[in-house]
């Protein structure tokens, strides 16, 4: 009798394991949802001034679930990768796809807006963000950053102070819309390394960033998805 229950335990813990393990596969495997993909696309298609592709996947987006203001967001981060006429391109083809949906009686989420911040010291804010998304305190400024303070200051008090504390989108959905943008974009290698580690610390998974980058490759051409890839298992070989 002692033997039969040994038996049933050691298989309950062997199921458990296995179910375990199962999960564990399935959310480190998972892909990139449909409004994920939107965002990847829509962030692709603004970096490299495709227009008419992005009036299709700005449509998409919105039939995916994506409000306005999430899309909104996603173009105004743009601006700080890809420039000031790329985003603003993409604000005024959104303007102009909002307008024909609503003259086809289609009704979009407007969403939520962002909180008020009144933040007296944007500098360590930006130094704080910045060291959650890397998972690394910077002691010392180094490279460009300390040649130049000024692009220190600005990246800091500008881009990770000032747009990262918008909390339309979270940090997770805006390493999304720079990695998308830097991989569909040439010359940028090195940044797009940074952001890939920085994706995966925000909870983006190989799997996820692998699909992005497939996606990509669609949008941005097939140069530029392999690229990307090739990437992304230079730095999970490092880590092995």
């Amino acid at each position: 009798m002692r033997r039969v229950l040994s038996i049933i335990l050691i298989l309950n813990i062997t199921c458990f394991c296995i179910g375990s393990n199962a999960q564990n596969n399935m959310k480190n495997n998972q892909e990139l949802d449909h409004k994920q993909q939107s965002i990847v696309r829509i962030s692709a298609l603004t970096a490299t001034g495709d227009i008419e592709h992005l009036k299709i996947q700005l449509n998409q987006g919105l039939d995916a679930g994506l409000t306005i203001n999430e899309i909104k967001e996603v173009l105004v981060q743009l601006y700080a990768y890809c420039g000031f006429p790329r985003s603003l391109n993409g604000i005024t083809t959104l303007m102009a796809v909002l307008e024909d949906r609503k003259a086809k009686g289609i009704t979009d989420t407007e969403g939520k807006t962002a909180s008020p911040v009144n933040d007296p010291d944007k500098y360590q804010t930006g130094k704080k963000t910045l060291q959650t998304l890397t998972g690394r305190e910077e002691k010392t400024l180094t490279g460009a950053n300390t040649f130049a303070p000024a692009i220190d200051t600005f990246l800091k008090e500008h881009l990770f102070a000032d747009i990262f504390s918008r909390d339309v989108l979270s940090y997770q959905q805006r390493e999304l819309v720079t990695v998308s943008a830097l991989a569909a974009m040439t010359g940028v290698a090195s940044q797009l390394q940074a952001h890939i580690f920085i994706g995966m610390n925000t909870g983006l998974t190989e799997s996820q960033l692998t699909d992005a980058f497939h996606i990509v490759g669609q949008t941005a051409g097939k140069t530029q998805g392999d690229l990307a890839r090739a990437t992304l298992e230079k730095l999970m070989a490092a880590k092995k």
